[in-house]
């Protein structure tokens, strides 16, 4: 149960959040809801006056949908079972004249005489709401459909019926697709309707956002329903509170019926042997279960990643925007406002391996000192039930350690990122656990194996442990076959298999910049074939954009190098005699490398991914050196023109 207090504290600390709408980076609105509250995408809105009349409709746009509606215990958890909300409901609740126009009937009990029931009740307790009454008094006339016929959104056939669906027949006999009809997933009867009130020289805020209307729910759901619940010892809190029958789903988005905690199952009796009921198993407060749960939706809303409806989620008990441990280096940087210009190649590892440090260290030092951090991995096997696949707290001070010994270890030399204007951004550190899958398993890798890949990199970042070595192999041998990708795809993961393997070897401390002393058999082969590959492309021309011998046997190469290499090395030929003298750096470097393998040590073993680190290294150093050189060139030319 320890994520379960975390989040519940995590409500506790937030309290003035509570009920205030925000702005998320995805651009939709999201709130930590208050009690007894929960979240739904609504599609039409009705305004009435003070006095219940009828003032306008009109049909939601997606992005204002999200609307805040008091809910009971039954209705939060309501999946096809006739449960009512008691202010803002689906047009067969909140509809009086729902049956006239066509509307199907749902079970012995009407829903709309179950909805006025329960408003009704809160209407005429002491914790009433002015607004609340006001849309009392209007849907107790039972002529909302008639209204919203009359304002044209929805629409009649010629029996004088609503028509559920809009189809191809309906729009060559009525015209157009009205609004509702493109909103609408389903049939009409599904639309969900939310209520406002204006009052002319008034200004309040929508019903659905105002502290009063939450407070008087609130009230008078406390001193009515949570009386009659059993009170026991609460697992979360340890106290003596009122334990919830039932918890709330709607977890990761609206209209997600997955749940973390549900016990009803008492009619296959799962828990017979175990336990004599279901709180035995876990016994729940209301207070802390309707907390929690909110906490965790406001969380997910704010900064979770979600892929294939897999939750990935980290949030500080103190401050809840941290750095989250899915993203790469760059992003850290984004994030922390960094300087650093990211699109010049001068900049070294070494400079933003500082500048990260420095960033993280900034971000410590406001810091309370006992800040934890909690990491939360969920996921749903079935519709109905959610679960905890990963949870994790550690001290705020040691996750953050973690994260820069992550960024500092498991990194390589980037190209792949874009700015705006379409810019290549070059970053050294670690790439995103996605990319990573990415990287490992191709583009078109199902969101299933990307969301599992980016779970069994979670522990290797927040707690130290090693790379899978699958996955490091994986990304080695898709960066060993850069025929079968299109360049710009197999340079992305090339660096990325780069930085993998560098974490792997994270004790020989490898880095990008060519280390001439390394006589790793692997690393001197890596090298050799980035000579081939910078040979002939110097001397193809600018048009001949195609692959060099060097690439196409890069795969066959890792496999079998020697014999591989003598098949490049004479293929090197003509383009040897095509660059004349230009050649002799290049022949003397390969006769430089070669030199250094022993005779033994020339054969035909397969190559270790150290091979790569090499290949890269060796080319980078190369390209490196031709543009140093052109500058220099340049830069001549210049002094000759100023001299003259």
């Amino acid at each position: 149960m320890g994520w379960l207090n975390d989040l519940y504290q995590t409500y506790e600390a937030n309290l003035a959040h509570v009920g205030k709408i925000a702005e998320v980076s995805r651009g939709r609105p999201y709130m930590l809801l208050p009690m007894f509250h929960i979240s739904q995408s609504a599609h039409i809105e009705v305004t009435v006056d003070p006095d219940g009349n009828f003032l306008l409709a009109k049909v939601i746009d997606r992005e204002d949908a999200p609307t805040t509606i008091p809910c009971t215990e039954d209705s939060a958890s309501r999946t096809s079972n006739v449960v009512s909300h008691v202010l803002h409901d689906k047009l067969m609740y909140v509809a009086g004249d729902y049956l006239e126009y066509g509307g199907k009937s749902r079970g012995k009990v009407s829903p709309y005489d179950m909805y006025i029931e329960q408003l009704t009740g809160w209407v005429n307790s002491p914790f009433s709401n002015p607004r609340v009454k006001a849309i009392y008094k209007y849907v107790k006339k039972g002529c909302l459909i008639r209204d919203l016929v009359a304002s044209s959104i929805i629409i009649l056939d010629k029996n004088g019926k609503m028509i559920e669906k809009w189809t191809k027949n309906t729009t060559e006999e009525y015209g157009e697709k009205p609004k509702l009809y493109e909103v609408l997933a389903g049939t009409v009867d599904s639309a969900f309707v939310r209520f406002d009130t204006y009052e002319h020289g008034v200004v309040q805020p929508k019903v659905w956002e105002d502290q009063e209307v939450f407070d008087s729910f609130i009230g008078y759901y406390e001193s009515t329903y949570l009386r009659s619940l059993k009170k026991d010892f609460c697992y979360v809190s340890g106290d003596r509170k009122t334990l919830a029958e039932k918890h709330p789903n709607g977890i990761r988005r609206s209209g997600d019926n997955a749940k973390l905690i549900s016990a009803n199952d008492t009619a296959n009796y799962t828990f017979r042997g175990r336990f004599l009921s279901a709180s035995d198993a876990a016994a729940v407060s209301y207070e802390v279960s309707q907390k929690a749960h909110n906490a965790l939706k406001w969380l997910i809303a704010k900064q979770g990643k979600i892929v294939d409806d897999r939750v990935f989620l980290a949030w500080g008990n103190k401050e809840t925007d941290i750095i989250q441990p899915e993203d790469d280096t760059q992003s850290y940087l984004e994030s922390f406002g960094s300087t650093l210009n990211a699109e010049e190649e001068e900049y070294t590892h070494e400079m933003f391996a500082q500048e990260l440090s420095k960033a993280i260290e900034g971000y410590k030092s406001d810091l309370a000192y006992d800040a934890k951090v909690s990491l939360l991995v969920l996921d749903s096997a079935s519709p109905g039930r959610l679960a905890v696949l990963y949870y994790h707290q550690l001290d705020a001070n040691e996750y953050f350690e973690r994260i820069k010994t992550w960024h500092q270890t498991c990194t390589w030399r980037h190209r792949y990122r874009k700015t705006d204007d379409g810019k290549t951004i070059v970053f050294y550190g670690a790439p995103s656990t996605k990319d990573i899958a990415w990287a490992a398993y191709g583009a078109k890798a199902s969101e299933k194996l990307t969301k599992e890949v980016m779970s069994r990199l979670l522990p290797c970042i927040v707690e130290g442990r090693r790379i899978p070595i699958d996955i490091v192999r994986s990304a080695v041998n898709r960066a060993s076959n850069p025929v079968a990708m299109e360049k710009w795809e197999w340079e992305k993961t090339l660096s990325i298999a780069c930085a993998l393997v560098n974490k792997h070897c994270e004790k020989e401390g490898y880095g990008v910049a060519l280390d001439v002393t390394n006589k790793n058999r692997d690393y001197l082969f890596g090298r050799l074939l980035a000579v081939a590959d910078v040979l002939e492309r110097s001397a193809l021309d600018k048009s001949e954009d195609r692959p060099t011998n060097a690439i196409r046997y890069m795969n066959a190469f890792a496999r079998h190098p020697s014999r591989t290499w003598m098949t490049i090395q004479a293929n090197l030929q003509p383009y040897l005699m095509k660059l004349r003298t230009k050649a002799t750096y290049f022949t003397k470097l390969i006769d430089e490398i070669g030199s250094e393998l022993e005779i033994d040590e020339f054969n035909d073993k397969p190559l270790s991914p150290v091979y790569l680190l090499g290949f890269y290294s060796q080319r980078h150093e190369l390209y490196k050196s031709k543009k140093d050189k052109e500058n220099e060139v340049m830069e001549g030319e210049q002094d000759d023109n100023f001299e003259s």
